[in-house]
């Protein structure tokens, strides 16, 4: 449509640098034990320790550092003269002494230090002054325009058209900052990507009305590499192996084709076809065959159709289907070769045409091409969304048309719609009802609505005549807003934005009834789906790809299952109202039989998941998921230093600094003793370590890492590496002594407070959709001390999250002028 194809947002991204300072460490010299740390008389009452005690601590423990001579040594960070009297006024350095006292990182290792009990009390002094100083002078902060991503756009999209859509095609990825893809500083606007919204609204709206006007395209669905096709598939037919399950939109009612491709070995001919003499695959639509194909063992690249098989056309009626291509199992049971049988099955495409080795087909692509003569548009839950009403007459279009409108507006705006912004839509309806029919006005009214700012932006409303840096509560409508994508990553329903809409949501007993009714709704999986999945880093599971002859049991699947164990782990705890500290410590996960094989957990049969206890004490907790495991090895040997670093990135919160220039690489590290013995990652890592370069980092991060040594790259237990007795001994950078999960388990435990503390920060972060800053730790740590109250119960730091400044409250910006609009905000307050 031509009027919609030249709507355009003018944006302006504001940038905000945050700067970091990282503190390094002095060490005692190489053999020399550390100097014993000079007694010092305070009073353990943090309101007795005075703020001359506290200078002396700074300057005997701290100063020695942190100077002036060492900026370029501790990323600037420099305490010289600092005076805890005047705290406030230093704020961020004050909560950056106050984020490595507490985990037990400063002083560092081998450095003196002050006994525990002083230590607690210097940072419990610096916390009373800085947030009696932050009681004073509130600051909910406020975030530049925020935008929905992908995984939010296209939840959005189901809320409104009850409609699944995959966005890849059209949004590109999303820029993940400070762990998350919602910070809004991180959501930069382009020309190119308000192409992409024109082009996913201008597809969306035809696939929920659909097209009878529609011409054949092709859609191609990949089945992953590392997937094995030996046995069955979620989702196929029973009875048959390999090959894929899709959810496909069918745009109208018609004739498809569905084209089948299969791998080849590096000759060109069929992979599998030694063996596979009589294989057949079949098509099936929403669980009815509808195609039986048989494949030729003898095709090959150089045949007319290459590897590709092609069913006739086949009739299809409009909407989404559950389409799957699989092959039917000729057998079933253990495979006796002489070269032991692997699941990641495409590791070695050339044992595909060799005797001897039972290898089977192996489906690559599926596409499906069509509406070939098309017949009409049948009913689809979709429309039955849209068309609330049906004219029986041409007089009666108008009122049917805004009755449709705005119902779909308003779930689309997230608020009641305006006169104007009516009387916009309904211009866009009547073009399309022009050039078309009725259904072709509200399809470009729906396409006008998904391409509108008010739509695309989370936009809230400033009061008239808000003064620059002046706090103010935002309007319920915008709170039912963060509300919702804080919790569902969706749109508000109708229940939040009628109780928005009546004024009463920000009222304590009311907003409390609703987040509870939000955290018991299924949707409140996003929360493991994804923050959890972020938090927790499930996305690097896929950038791993284990040695298939080293670790067999790896393939698609065991990876899928894996981030999937973690979800629903972490939703457990939300849906159960669980201590969040039993992230840690939880004795039981949730496992089917590919995850149970690893785990050596007995009678667990299947595809599905089911929840366990888990009696090994080694295993309990988020250490014992092959997410974590894997996703911090690579690829042939595990990776202690990773392991380590995502402990202190993800558990602590405290990522170590980058590794100096021209440090070797571990891999550089001989791996082969003198006698030809190959040595174990233990002992490579040890002769890594006598880099004085590289000492201090990794004496911080080592014995977290090999703590877990037992685990090997895709998460099973072992005893031995390389033949060597695995060793997970260490000594923590607090003193505290390792020897395993479980004692890696208690040493976190003993830092609760740190973890509790991280895991709100990165919750909140989520929450409002930007970095949490320095003058926001005062909020947190009274949430975390409220909600210990009710045994650190997720409920309690959600609402302890949702009850504070920063997520109720915003403070206003400079107001641009005329020349300069404001983001994508058509009035003047919004």
């Amino acid at each position: 449509m031509s009027g919609l194809t030249k709507f355009s947002v003018a944006i302006l991204c504001i940038a905000l640098v945050t700067l970091s300072l990282a503190a390094a460490s002095q060490q005692a010299a190489p053999g020399q034990a550390p100097r014993p740390a000079p007694a010092l008389a305070v009073a353990h009452d943090s309101r007795a320790l005075s703020a001359e005690s506290q200078s002396a601590l700074v300057t005997q423990y701290c100063v020695v550092c942190h100077n002036d001579k060492n900026k370029d040594k501790t990323a600037g960070l420099t305490l010289a003269g600092f005076d805890p009297a005047r705290l406030e006024e230093r704020a961020e350095i004050g909560e950056k002494m106050i984020h490595k006292l507490r985990a037990g990182m400063m002083p560092p290792p081998g450095a003196r230090r002050p006994d525990a009990d002083t230590i607690k009390a210097f940072v419990t002094a610096l916390e009373t002054r800085i947030d009696q100083a932050a009681a004073l002078r509130p600051n909910p902060g406020r975030r530049s325009f925020q935008r929905l991503n992908r995984a939010e756009y296209e939840r959005s999209v189901r809320d409104l058209l009850d409609l699944d859509v995959d966005v890849n095609a059209f949004l590109p990825p999303d820029t993940i900052s400070h762990g998350f893809d919602n910070i809004a500083e991180a959501q930069t606007f382009s020309p190119t990507l308000m192409e992409g919204y024109l082009r996913a609204a201008a597809k969306i709206s035809s696939l929920a009305l659909g097209d009878r006007t529609a011409s054949p395209t092709e859609a191609t669905y990949k089945v992953p590499r590392t997937q094995s096709q030996m046995h069955h598939i979620e989702g196929t037919p029973w009875g048959t192996r390999g090959g894929l399950a899709i959810s496909h939109i069918f745009p109208a009612d018609g004739e498809y084709s569905f084209r089948i491709m299969m791998h080849g070995v590096p000759t060109g001919q069929l992979y599998g076809g030694a063996f596979g003499r009589n294989e057949q695959i079949e098509v099936s639509i929403n669980g009815e065959r509808v195609a039986l194909l048989d494949v030729n063992y003898r095709m090959s690249e150089t045949d007319k159709e290459g590897l590709n098989i092609t069913t006739p056309r086949i009739h299809v009626t409009a909407g989404p289907q559950r389409v799957a291509a699989a092959f039917l199992q000729r057998f079933d049971g253990p495979v006796d070769d002489v070269i032991a049988p692997i699941d990641y099955t495409l590791s070695d495409t050339e044992s595909g045409s060799s005797f001897g080795i039972t290898t089977l087909p192996h489906l690559r692509d599926f596409s499906i091409t069509g509406p070939y003569q098309v017949t009409g548009v049948s009913d689809t839950p979709s429309r039955r969304k849209v068309f609330t009403c049906r004219p029986t007459a041409a007089d009666e279009e108008p009122e049917c048309a805004a009755r449709i409108v705005k119902q779909l507006a308003a779930v689309a705006y997230r608020r009641p719609l305006k006169p104007q912004e009516f009387e916009s839509l309904m211009s866009f309806y009547e073009r399309g009802r022009t050039d078309k029919d009725f259904e072709g006005g509200i399809k470009a009214a729906l396409q006008a609505m998904l391409a509108s700012p008010h739509f695309l932006f989370r936009l809230e409303t400033m009061p008239a005549g808000a003064k620059p840096g002046q706090n103010y509560r935002i309007v319920d409508l915008d709170l039912a807003s963060r509300l919702s994508y804080f919790l569902w990553a969706a749109s508000p329903d109708a229940d939040l934005l009628k109780v928005a809409a009546s004024g009463t949501l920000r009222t304590p007993a009311v907003l409390e009834k609703q987040v509870r009714r939000m955290l018991a709704d299924p949707r409140s999986e996003a929360l493991a789906t994804r923050f959890a999945s972020q938090w927790l880093r499930l996305q690097d599971v896929d950038k791993i790809r284990p040695d298939a002859l080293l670790y067999a049991s790896y393939d698609n699947e065991l990876a899928e299952s894996y981030k999937r164990e973690t979800e629903l782990f972490f939703d457990s705890i939300v849906r159960e109202d669980r201590n969040v500290l039993d992230v840690l410590t939880a004795d039981y996960t949730f496992v089917n039989e590919r995850i149970a094989k690893v785990y050596r957990i007995p009678n667990v049969m299947g595809h599905e998941f089911r929840r366990v206890t888990i009696a090994d004490e080694a295993r309990r907790g988020i250490l014992g998921h092959g997410s974590v495991l894997m996703q911090t090895a690579v690829a042939d040997r595990t990776s202690p230093v990773q392991r380590g670093k995502w402990i202190m990135e993800v558990l602590l919160g405290s990522p170590p600094p980058p590794p100096p220039p021209n440090v070797p690489l571990f891999d550089e590290t001989k791996a082969v003793a003198d006698g030809g013995r190959t040595l174990s990652v233990r002992e490579r890592m040890e002769e890594h370590r006598k880099n004085p370069a590289c000492t201090s980092c990794h004496r911080v991060m080592d014995p977290l890492g090999l703590a877990l040594e037992n685990f090997d790259v895709v998460g099973a237990w072992r005893i031995r590496d390389n033949g060597v007795v695995v060793d997970p001994s260490g000594k923590l950078y607090d003193g505290t002594d390792l020897n395993g999960p479980a004692s890696l388990r208690r040493a976190l435990l003993n830092h609760s407070d740190s973890v509790l503390l991280n895991f709100t920060e990165n919750l909140m972060a989520y929450a409002l959709g930007r970095p949490v800053e320095y003058f926001d730790q005062p909020a947190i740590r009274a949430i975390v001390k409220k909600a210990s109250q009710s045994d650190n119960r997720f409920s309690s730091l959600a609402l302890g999250i949702i009850n504070s400044a920063a997520f109720q409250m915003s403070q206003a910006e400079a107001v641009l002028t005329e020349e300069a609009p404001s983001p994508g905000r058509p009035e003047k307050n919004r």
